[in-house]
């Protein structure tokens, strides 16, 4: 059943999107603002709340958290977000939210160390805006994908908004990847997407595919979310692709 949602706006005082955000529709930039208009730019929305935990109460206590021989570090990320997760029907706090997880993950900090040739300061920056939009998409405690828009594909958008060439969504692609390949940058993302109640669950099923991803909360079923990401994958992409052939 599709809901309804009121236009919304994020301002990040540290950060001014990329205004070719626009190229989407649905979606308007002015300055450190970013504006969406639901109806335009979801291609699903059925759900209006989102779990999220305050970004300081992570850094504060779960950042400097490190895993036990007696506990895993996903068994302290779980009792953490049930001891501090809430519903919030405000979907510009989820945003701002999320540029600071993403902005946290994809910091420059990493440069040296990702191995993909070629990647600069602005291919993170470029990382981190997608994945903030991404964090929008929502998949329910049964399994069921509840919330897509364009973001969801970031390879696909990116290659619209930011005009990229094929290689370099690809590379773009392995630096998403290195988040469960490098066990440092693999911890740093169980950590931080707690702030947005959950773990990232990767859409590719063996091998980086650019099928994007969601946070999902502990203990949601994957099957039905990946039958319907097969079943609707090629139309949603289609629909970001085209967007790209009016500019």
């Amino acid at each position: 059943m599709t809901t309804t949602l009121a236009p919304f706006t994020v301002e990040l005082p540290d950060h001014r999107f990329d205004p070719r955000w626009e190229r989407l529709p649905g979606i308007t930039v002015d300055g450190s603002t970013l504006t969406v208009q639901p109806e335009d730019y979801f291609f699903r929305l059925e759900s209006t709340g989102w779990r999220v935990v305050d970004w300081q109460t992570v850094t504060d206590r779960m950042l400097p958290l490190e895993e036990s021989s007696d506990e895993a570090l996903e068994q302290k990320a779980l009792r953490f977000i049930e001891d501090h997760v809430r519903i919030t029907h405000d979907p510009a706090e989820v945003l701002g939210i999320a540029w600071k997880v993403y902005s946290y993950l994809f910091r420059t900090e990493h440069l040296p160390t990702l191995d993909v040739p070629g990647i600069t300061a602005e291919h993170l920056r470029i990382l981190a805006e997608v994945s903030t939009l991404t964090a929008l998409n929502k998949v329910d405690a049964d399994g069921r994908i509840s919330v897509v828009g364009p973001a969801w594909f970031f390879g696909d958008t990116a290659r619209v908004v930011y005009d990229l060439d094929e290689p370099t969504v690809q590379a773009l692609d392995e630096v998403f990847h290195g988040g469960l390949f490098n066990e440092n940058r693999r911890i740093e993302s169980i950590k931080a997407h707690t702030a947005l109640g959950g773990r990232l669950v990767h859409g590719c099923q063996s091998t980086p595919s650019q099928k994007g991803g969601v946070v999902a909360a502990y203990g949601t079923p994957m099957g039905r979310f990946r039958d319907e990401l097969a079943q609707f994958r090629d139309q949603w992409i289609q629909a970001v692709r085209s967007y790209g052939s009016t500019t």
